[in-house]
């Protein structure tokens, strides 16, 4: 059997020793040592780490086996592990951390059935290599949860359905609606801290953020610990943190796993909202709106509780008719907020890290975007859009003005083919990689077929450079005049 050294920096801690495949021997042998810094492997002579599961900022995690019961169960010890540039009051925080996430699982996991189970809490003090010294450890032995974690997931498969997405969303909610009414925040929900079991099942992870507070009340100021791109912005500022903390953080996971992209691919800095609708195909209206709210930068803005996005995710009632003259939009199961909501935190943000600011119009859109339906372009497709129609404007006219002669077209028909390439992206008829293959065929038929470049021919003597020199000028002309525009609305919509 090979022991796992729990010391960090140990150059070779993999320790191999065949006289533990003996199952006497294994249950009955004293402690066993590290061969290379001697540190004690069977931690308080009952838990056999058996290798290394992740390690992070503040702690290592290591698979292991409970020697005291029968079937040798599998455990995870988890090793209180700060990194060496912390300040002594960022260390008391660290381990004052690591102890609230043993109270926690003891208080929680021993309850709910989907946060794991706390088994012990200990801490051992062992010699240390230098000579004269002892070195303290602590450490906290919890479930073993066989299965993949959300992020392993994505990685795996690139994008989750948006039935498994919703499936998740709901099990996570009502883990939450229980951690939030037994007065835990807690304040690193991302995917790798979700696993789904192998029997299907999802449980909440990582308690080692969580932060404790008067059930019904506002918590105390954040301690700067977050994971960037998931954290909300009143937790990132500093500020006090709520229940809908974790919802806004629950709400980043889904999308990522939507669409199979971090959280810097979907927020849009430039206006200062999360764009993900049209990379995620296919998601219930009920969904993709509960979402929407739950990223709403002001905390008051948010559902305000777990309870509240389940309620609102639920399927109307079959019995409930709805009248012809009612708008859908008063038939929405989305509660109104409450009356006296937290403060709005400042919006002061680090520069590389997602701001949510989501207007009411961005709540509304529709979920799924049909082929042929009108949709808001983003400035990037925008320009690309531009670039085509320059583009295939050039090849056009090269063609055009080659096969049939300048005076048979009129500036009438100019402006007519310009205007039917415009009409087409804006209904969507063509759009993203048909904007390519168009560009690349035409290009293609003009070069290929010589009475198609006899202009370009004539204008410089070869022909065949000359058409992709002025199909690439017309499409540059396209973006810049575009681009123009753009900034005149931009700045005529902001004065006026």
């Amino acid at each position: 059997m090979d022991l796992y050294c729990t010391r960090p920096g140990c150059p070779r801690p993999v320790n191999a020793f065949a006289d533990l495949d003996d199952q006497a021997t294994l249950k009955a042998v004293s402690q066993k040592y590290c061969m290379t810094c001697g540190m004690e492997l069977i931690l308080v002579g009952r838990y056999l780490p058996l290798k290394l599961l992740g390690q992070g900022g503040f702690g290592a995690a290591f698979l292991a086996r409970d020697r005291y019961t029968p079937a040798m169960r599998q455990c995870v010890v988890k090793q209180f592990l700060p990194s060496g540039n912390l300040s002594p009051a960022q260390l008391e925080i660290a381990q004052h951390l690591f102890e609230r996430e043993a109270e926690v699982l003891e208080q929680l996991g021993n309850t709910h059935p989907l946060i794991p189970d706390l088994f012990a809490f200990f801490e051992l003090t062992i010699a240390s290599p230098q000579a004269g010294k002892q070195d303290k450890f602590f450490y906290l032995v919890q479930e073993y949860i066989d299965g993949q974690t959300m992020e392993e997931e994505v990685v795996q498969k690139g994008t989750l359905s948006s039935d498994d997405v919703a499936a998740m969303l709901k099990e996570i909610l009502e883990i939450l609606t229980f951690v939030h009414e037994n007065g835990s925040i807690h304040r690193d929900i991302k995917p790798s801290n979700i696993m789904r079991h192998r029997n299907g099942r999802f449980y909440l992870l990582d308690f080692g953020a969580v932060k404790q507070a008067t059930k019904g009340a506002a918590t105390a100021k954040s301690t700067g610990i977050y994971s960037l791109g998931f954290a909300p912005p009143e937790q990132m500022s500093g500020g006090e943190v709520y229940p809908c903390s974790d919802l806004y953080a629950l709400a980043v996971t889904c999308l990522m796993l939507l669409t199979g992209k971090q959280p810097n691919e979907l927020f849009d800095s430039y206006s200062n909202t999360w764009k993900w609708r049209s990379d995620a195909a296919g998601v219930a209206r009920s969904l993709a709106d509960a979402l929407d709210r739950m990223l709403l930068q002001p905390p008051s803005q948010r559902f305000q509780s777990a309870a509240e996005v389940l309620a609102a995710l639920k399927p109307p009632s079959r019995s409930t008719v709805r009248s012809p003259a009612t708008p859908k939009r008063a038939a929405s199961s989305v509660p109104s907020p409450p009356t006296a909501p937290p403060q709005a935190v400042p919006q002061a943000q680090p520069a590389a890290t997602p701001v949510v600011l989501l207007p009411a119009s961005q709540a509304t859109k529709p979920a799924r975007r049909q082929r042929g339906s009108i949709a808001p372009f983003s400035t990037l497709e925008l320009l690309g859009a531009a670039a085509f129609t320059g583009f295939e404007g050039g090849l056009l006219a090269i063609a055009l003005f080659s096969f049939l002669g300048t005076s048979i077209i009129s500036g009438g028909f100019w402006v007519a083919l310009l205007l039917g390439l415009i009409f087409l992206q804006s209904r969507r008829t063509i759009e993203r990689v048909d904007l390519l293959i168009t560009a690349g065929l035409t290009l293609a038929i003009v070069l290929l077929i010589p009475p198609l470049h006899n202009l370009a021919a004539i204008v410089s003597g070869n022909g065949l450079v000359t058409v992709v020199v002025i199909a690439v000028l017309t499409g540059l002309v396209a973006i810049a005049v575009t681009a123009l525009f753009r900034i005149i609305f931009n700045l005529l919509s902001t004065f006026l």
